[in-house]
């Protein structure tokens, strides 16, 4: 019995396994289409080419046909497009009476104004600000700047002259037929003045520096009592050597101040001999610090490299120390030293053109050109005489008036403002802005002032009528 159910299910497997073989093979046949029609001639696959065609062949057939259908259907669309186009662009010419060329110089045309009217539009809104925010803002850095400065007001004022103890020392010091004066003046340089003031000497020399060093001679001499021609050179000598050491002790201080470094030595003995050097009694050396601080203090507010706005600021009046070995302005020789010792180009340029005697290559140049104007501005950092300044305000008075249609002229705010009223009958209101022009470059050309000047030209007219 169990043998009986055993064969049984040996058979049903055997059944079952030859089915499933059976199918399996139908269905791959089938993938494979190996039961598909047979072709029809075609030009691309004759059937003098072909014996027995293969189903990958025929499916690339077909797809190359396909590809084809829509490549002819493409080309067809499109020449239909180029034919309307070509229509339309026909019938635009004739309504617009233009030629081909015309028609595409209208077009270029049309897109630069509308491009003008972008780029218009853009610096308006990028570029065009009122100029009284742009007054405030500039005078709001001046003023962050400016109160960040704290400098004496009136600097020290050059001494020419040396107090003696009595009227006996003067015929010592001119010694027997002068031979003590005329040994000092040969060996110092520097004239010496002896007269009827009493007990006083009069020193005087271009050059700052040999007239300080006459002065510490001469104390030296009158300390001492022993007053001649072997005790001036000798006394002269160690005037000189201590000369050189408090120049040089000088200029490192000043370096110190700044908290400046890698300066050449020779600058900064330049720098030191700036200390003896005065402007309208304005001490050069401290005028050249307040400088280089303001320049700095301005840097860092509009976003520039602070050191080399305050290096550039503190070597612009290097120049007025340079002999005369270097030729030009004191500008260009300061810019000539600084170049040679290995200044930065951007300091280089900006002490060149910092009295406008070269092109602005860097905005250190404005920084010092501003800085300076306003350190040399501000209320008593320079000391005028009362003759000089009643001389100045009447030259700028007379020079406003030279004009022809000009009523009257005045100068005010000391001198740094003038006030032109003109006759409107005379002079309209274009003319009366080429008078402000012409008298500007006249101003510059032929007067020295500290600072700037403004120019106003007024011209009103007045229209009265009287009811009855």
């Amino acid at each position: 019995m169990n043998e009986f159910w055993i064969q049984t299910g040996i058979i049903a497997a055997s059944i079952f396994a030859a089915v499933f073989g059976a199918i399996w093979l139908l269905r791959r046949w089938l993938r494979r289409g190996e039961i598909a029609a047979p072709l029809p001639d075609t030009p691309d696959f004759p059937a003098a080419e072909r014996s027995s065609p293969s189903p990958s062949t025929e499916e690339l057939r077909r797809r190359i046909e396909r590809v084809r259908g829509v490549e002819n259907r493409l080309e067809r669309s499109r020449q239909r497009i180029e034919e309307r186009r070509e229509e339309l662009d026909r019938k635009l010419l004739e309504v617009a009476q233009l030629t081909p060329a015309q028609a595409r110089e209208a077009l270029v045309e049309n897109l630069r104004a509308e491009a003008d009217e972008y780029l218009e539009q853009v610096r308006h809104e990028l570029f065009d600000i009122p100029e009284h925010k742009l007054e405030e803002r500039a005078k709001l850095t001046l003023l962050a700047a400016m109160q960040r400065i704290a400098t004496r007001p009136l600097s020290e004022q050059t001494s020419t002259t040396l107090p003696i103890p009595n009227e006996e020392m003067k015929g010592r010091i001119i010694g027997r037929e002068g031979r003590n004066i005329r040994t000092f003046e040969s060996v110092t340089g520097v004239s010496l003045l002896i007269d009827e003031t009493p007990d006083t000497v009069l020193l005087s020399g271009f050059d700052p520096v040999r007239r300080e060093i006459a002065r510490q001679t001469l104390a030296a001499l009158i300390e001492d009592g022993r007053i001649h021609p072997a005790s001036i050179e000798e006394k002269y000598e160690q005037a000189s050597g201590e000369m050189d050491k408090t120049i040089t002790t000088l200029g490192e201080e000043s370096l110190r101040r700044l908290h400046l470094s890698r300066v050449h030595p020779e600058i900064v003995s330049l720098l030191g001999k700036l200390h003896f050097r005065h402007s309208n009694n304005q001490n050069t050396l401290q005028h050249s610090e307040e400088v280089g601080f303001l320049c700095s203090l301005l840097a860092a507010e509009i976003g520039f490299d602070p050191e080399l706005a305050k290096r550039a600021g503190l070597f612009h009046d290097l120049g007025k120390a340079i002999g005369q070995e270097f030729e030009g302005s004191h500008a260009a020789a300061a810019a000539k030293v600084l170049r040679h010792h290995g200044e930065c180009e951007e300091v280089v340029n900006a002490v060149a053109a910092s009295h406008g005697e070269v092109a602005a290559e860097s905005p250190y140049a404005g920084l010092v050109m501003l800085a300076d104007s306003v350190s040399a501005a501000r209320p008593g950092a320079r000391a005028d005489s009362s003759n000089g300044y009643i001389q100045r305000v009447r030259s700028l008075e007379n020079l406003g008036r030279a004009f022809e249609g000009v009523r009257d002229c005045y100068a005010l705010q000391a001198g740094r403002e003038i006030r032109v009223i003109v006759d409107p009958d005379q002079l309209g209101d274009a003319e009366a802005r080429v008078l402000a022009l012409k008298l500007r470059s006249r101003i510059e050309a032929e007067l020295h002032y500290p600072s700037t000047i403004k120019v106003t030209v007024i011209r009103e007219s007045r229209y009265s009528e009287v009811a009855t």
